[in-house]
């Protein structure tokens, strides 16, 4: 099977596979304990502090582990909400976020906080002006992702957080979980307060992750207990998972430019190649895209179908509108684009990664135009 759905979860290098087995083998310590396993796992941990700190060219000191990207922007959305509500209530974000920024901002309403979130462009892109405008005395927090997992759109965060400068009292949180080791992140430059960050997005394991908090920022802990983390997440760090990461950003660091720059030669292929097949429209933006993701629609066709399809000839991507649902619903995100209902619902996601090969794409160009043109499979209009 040629796996094309690196967006969605990527796989472990061996390398990772073999230092978290090593980790889990020898250091297997718990490092709040004072003893010489406890001081072995501890050093484990300072280590992949340091190595995430030179890579994203922060503090270690400002690198916090948590499970994930998940938990990384709920720590970092509730954390701001709860411990700067006596400043203010009103939180700035757009309409294609991950769920697990939009959702948290919808339960944060909830809870008496209010969120506008912006509209974008055709392209999924929100405009600078459009934060200016939505930015008011109130507003404790401005949250936009790098990357929109679905699009590959690249949000103007520079842009966004050198304005913010201005306003010491806003604070700036990027969710760079499709972003980290395909782009540059930037983060003192721009202004970032808070970014988020999941190792299995860039082959490291999975249930590991970071949140970047800059120094002297102070946000309530969304997890409270023993006091790991500097007291923001408690709970006994994993070692295994956390020194697995280290070595993924070890690679990254030795080859990230290289395999950087061979995605795009792949992914301009691919989408070269899709824009010459009858019935494929193209829903990625030609320009401001991220290396690795590309969406496109076949207009009167299932995404389920179209899917399954590619699978029986050996290749995996991904849909928003899973096989599994009870509901006929088109993506919010692609939705918010000013797609019509119709090529929402026959959308699917291809996103590679360094493993892929030019081979692997020229056939899976041709498993593409195959499926298209199959009038078996035009059956209902979704």
């Amino acid at each position: 099977m040629i796996y094309f759905d690196n967006s969605a979860t990527t796989r472990p290098y061996p390398q990772v596979i073999e230092v978290v087995k090593r980790a889990m083998e020898s250091y297997y310590g718990n490092p709040s304990s004072l003893h010489q396993k406890g001081l072995e796992a501890e050093n484990v941990l300072k280590q992949a502090r340091a190595v995430a700190a030179q890579y994203l060219g922060c503090k270690p000191s400002e690198i916090l582990f948590t499970s994930g990207g998940t938990e990384s922007n709920n720590a970092a959305l509730k954390g701001v909400a709860f411990q700067y509500r006596g400043r203010g209530k009103h939180i700035v974000t757009t309409s294609v976020e991950h769920p697990a920024v939009y959702d948290v901002c919808k339960q944060l309403e909830s809870f008496g906080f209010s969120t506008t979130f912006l509209p974008v462009d055709r392209s999924g892109r929100v405009s600078v002006e459009a934060v200016k405008q939505a930015v008011k005395d109130d507003t404790i927090l401005v949250s936009v992702m790098h990357v929109n997992n679905e699009l590959g759109t690249i949000q103007p965060i520079a842009e966004i957080g050198q304005w913010l400068k201005q306003f010491p009292k806003t604070l700036f949180h990027v969710d760079a979980v499709q972003s980290f080791g395909k782009l540059p992140i930037r983060l003192k430059e721009w202004g970032i307060d808070l970014a988020s960050i999941s190792a299995h997005k860039f082959h490291g394991p999975r249930g590991i992750g970071i949140l970047y908090k800059r120094e002297g920022l102070i946000i309530q802990p969304l997890l409270t207990g023993g006091g790991q983390e500097g007291g923001l997440r408690s709970g006994t760090e994993n070692i295994p998972a956390i020194a697995g990461m280290a070595k993924a950003i070890r690679i990254l660091t030795e080859e990230g430019a290289r395999d950087a720059a061979n995605m795009i030669a792949l992914t301009q292929r691919l989408r070269d190649g899709l824009s010459q097949i009858p019935g494929v429209a193209l829903n990625s933006p030609e320009e401001g895209s991220a290396p690795h993701i590309t969406n496109i629609s076949f207009p009167g066709m299932k995404a389920e179908v179209i899917l399954h399809a590619l699978e029986e000839r050996g290749y995996l991507v991904s849909t928003k509108s899973a096989c599994s649902s009870k509901r006929d619903e088109p993506s919010r995100v692609l939705m918010a684009t000013g797609m019509d209902k119709e090529r929402a619902l026959s959308a699917i996601r291809i996103s590679l990664s360094r493993e892929n090969t030019e081979q692997e794409v020229e056939q899976f160009l041709a498993a593409v135009a195959e499926v298209s043109g199959m009038s078996s499979f035009k059956k209902a209009k979704v």
